[in-house]
């Protein structure tokens, strides 16, 4: 037995052990790599979907953030003009209040109706001048403190911290003062008229404070039918200028001056620049006419049409100027100096069509247009007054005798 197992093969054993040894060996290493490698997988999983989410929640706060600026972006400009609105001081509210620019609409009528008067006359009173201009900026002052009233009581003004009844606080004190001024504006006028011996002027300035209390007074209130426009042309183009051009040639030689081509053709140019200037007043306050009911042409049209509009009226202007220039209605003077307003005509135009649709900015339209009606009217009379100077005599056609 000894002998047999001396004899066995060593050598095979050994190899089988080794062999076994081996296999056993790798399997381990091959365990320990899989469980290594799984891990390191699992390690990278995890880290992959902790990276991911981390995205998307970097992702989701930038949409989140796109959507607030996009909804801050809508809400922009009504926040941006609440804020502008709170901002304005009350200097400047009080400014605004009292509309001083636009009392250019009292000056321009006088001025242009007493260069037309001395034109065919060559005569001017300059103290019937100033009672005429003190009285009708009284005049001015009822309609501006009127509107606001009436405004106040539809509901038009409720917002509009600029309004005289809101900043004085009473509507009772603002009606009361406004009707004093007409009182007191009326007396001048009338005074005026029986001192110069012409009851045609103040039978036309009665008919232009009347155009004045239909379009804003109860119970016509011919503005929230959006008839302003036409009141305003007819109130201080023929009705005014044409009353301060018979009170300024009245004299007691010649107390029956002729209506002539000329004053006519004037006050209609100055009819129409002031209508211009109501017109772009609405381009602001579109939506709050629209909610208590004033049908104002801005409202029936939108400010798109609405900016078209003042484009036509704009080069209707200029266009009745060269005709009336054309039929010798107006001297070349006239045509030559108001062509000079072209400019700002253009300019006005232009800055409706750029800014109709910013609230803000389009505030300041109805100002470009006074400096257009004032710039106008003023070249206008001076024509007339360089066309007395030039020629010494001038002698227009008489339409009504």
């Amino acid at each position: 037995m000894a002998t047999i197992y001396c004899n066995l093969n060593t050598g095979s054993g050994l190899k089988k052990l080794n062999e076994y040894l081996l296999h056993r060996s790798y399997s381990t290493r091959y365990h320990l790599n899989s469980k290594r490698s799984s891990s390191f997988l699992c390690n990278s999983k995890k880290h992959f979907h902790t990276t991911y989410r981390r995205k998307l929640k970097i992702e989701k706060g930038h949409q989140s953030q796109q959507v607030l600026s996009e909804r801050n972006a809508d809400y922009s400009g009504t926040t941006t003009e609440e804020e502008k609105e709170n901002d304005v001081s009350k200097a400047i509210l009080i400014w605004r209040a009292v509309k001083l620019p636009i009392y250019s609409v009292a000056l321009v009528p006088l001025t242009v109706g007493s260069a037309a008067a001395y034109l065919q006359t060559g005569i001017f009173s300059a103290g019937r001048y100033f009672v005429l201009l003190a009285s009708s900026v009284l005049i001015i002052t009822w309609l501006n403190l009127s509107n606001d009233v009436y405004d106040f009581d539809t509901g038009a003004d409720k917002n509009k911290r600029e309004s005289v009844v809101n900043l004085a606080g009473s509507r009772t004190v603002t009606l009361l003062a406004a009707y004093s001024f007409l009182a007191l504006g009326f007396m001048g006028l009338t005074w005026t008229s029986v001192e110069a011996g012409n009851m045609r002027s103040i039978i036309s300035l009665a008919c232009a404070i009347i155009c004045g209390y239909i379009y804003q007074c109860p119970p016509f209130r011919l503005s929230y039918q959006g008839l302003g426009e036409p009141l305003c042309f007819a109130a201080f183009g023929p009705f005014a200028s044409t009353a301060f051009y018979l009170l300024q040639g009245s004299t007691s030689q010649m107390n029956c001056l002729p209506l002539s081509g000329t004053i006519l053709s004037a006050s209609i140019l100055v009819g129409f620049t002031t209508s211009l200037i109501l017109f772009c007043s609405h381009f602001h306050q579109v939506e709050e006419d629209k909610a208590v009911g004033k049908m104002s042409p801005l409202v029936r049209l939108g400010t798109e049409r609405g900016s078209g509009v003042v484009k036509v009226a704009v080069i209707a202007l200029y266009f009745l100027l060269f005709a009336f220039g054309l039929i010798k209605a107006l001297p070349f003077t006239c045509i030559l100096l108001c062509a000079l307003t072209l400019p700002l005509g253009k300019l006005v135009v232009r800055y409706v069509e750029d800014n109709h649709k910013d609230k803000q900015k389009i505030f300041m339209a109805k100002y470009y247009c006074v400096r257009l009606h004032a710039l106008f009217g003023a070249a206008l009379a001076a024509g007339l007054v360089v066309a007395r100077a030039v020629t010494k005599k001038y002698v227009p056609r008489p339409i009504f005798s």
